[in-house]
């Protein structure tokens, strides 16, 4: 069996960059000053920034350099062109206290260049009692709270190694008698190196106008209110590298490094490994260095060749340090 491992001379030096660079972050604790920190809580519709995929998340979301499965819809829409399969993604995420958070994603190829995604995104809970000062166990009324997210994706492979995307996404959060409505935009680039396997990305999501909600409410005591203020969308801009250290016919390891800012927190480093076996089996983990509450990530993952589908089933495990964890699962069909 012929192995093909990467000797580049300059490659190697970019590895030693790296293994520096994760050295650095173990020593110090935190890769940045938390300078973002005053930043926390300025941005609505959070919903947004909840990971996508069993695949991406036990990366510990480092996957804007890889996305090269159909939840690039979330993570980097310029990853639609890195794939040839058309593909359904489904995902569930049991997120914190009850939540359910779930994706709905489907990517069609029209030729070798040029790729169409939909997704839809929903987030839902149970229906909660309502509370006053004068009935602190119920008033027998129930409030509702639910969001979704309905995106339309593009992506354009402009030369053999440069690929962009985009996407549009309407998005709609619920709050009893309160809704608020906007439209925000998702841009993403994709570059291979040419070094070994190496690639950069650059992805900026959910940028868009102010968002406030509409609707009138009655406080106790008949008071109306029907004037809100206005928050941003919650825009992230993120850049990653990914590469293979190792990699011949039956084996298989992917590493890849993201740094993340936030326009409502710190800035943030995730990491996250790969390895997968006859393209059949697949173990990961991740970890995220310099983010309140959450820090280590992994999963495993299944692919099984069917007769009408390549089916491949993923799960992850996310850790929070005080508020519990979160599990996810999801189902990939390639067509």
């Amino acid at each position: 069996m012929k192995m093909k491992v990467v000797n580049s001379q300059k490659f190697s030096y970019l590895l030693l960059s790296i293994i520096l660079l994760f050295s650095f972050i173990d020593i110090k604790a935190q890769l940045f000053p938390v300078l973002g920190g005053q930043r926390a809580g300025i941005s609505t519709a959070q919903f947004l920034k909840i990971g996508v995929g069993g695949r991406a998340t036990a990366l510990g979301d480092a996957f804007v350099a890889i996305a090269n499965d159909a939840s690039a819809l979330y993570w980097n829409p310029a990853g639609l062109t890195q794939f040839d399969e058309n593909q359904v993604l489904f995902s569930h995420n049991k997120w914190l206290v009850d939540i359910n958070h779930d994706f709905l994603g489907a990517v069609y190829h029209l030729d070798e260049t040029n790729s169409f995604g939909i997704s839809l995104t929903a987030l839902t809970m149970q229906k909660m009692p309502v509370t006053t000062e004068f009935a602190p166990f119920g008033t027998g009324e129930y409030f509702g709270f639910s969001d979704i997210a309905i995106g339309l994706s593009y992506s354009r492979k402009m030369t053999e190694q440069f690929s962009f995307g985009a996407t549009v996404r309407y998005i709609e959060e619920t709050l009893d008698k309160l809704k608020m409505r906007g439209v925000l935009i998702d841009l993403g680039t994709y570059y291979w190196t040419g070094l070994g396997t190496s690639r950069f990305a650059v992805a900026v999501t959910n940028f868009g106008s102010n968002l406030a909600p509409d609707g009138k409410v009655v406080l106790v005591g008949k008071r109306e209110v029907s004037q809100w203020q206005d928050f941003a969308p919650p825009t992230m801009f993120r850049i990653g590298f990914a590469f293979e250290p190792y990699q011949d016919d039956n084996h298989k390891l992917t590493s890849s490094l993201q740094l993340n800012h936030p326009n409502d927190n710190s800035e943030n480093v995730s990491a996250g490994f790969e390895y997968s076996w006859a393209k059949i089996v697949f173990l990961r983990a991740g970890y995220k260095f310099n983010v309140e509450e959450q820090n280590y990530t992994f999963g495993a993952g299944v692919n099984v060749p069917l007769e009408i589908a390549n089916f491949t089933l993923d799960y992850s495990f996310s850790n929070f340090s005080r508020l519990g964890s979160a599990h996810r699962f999801s189902i990939l069909l390639g067509l």
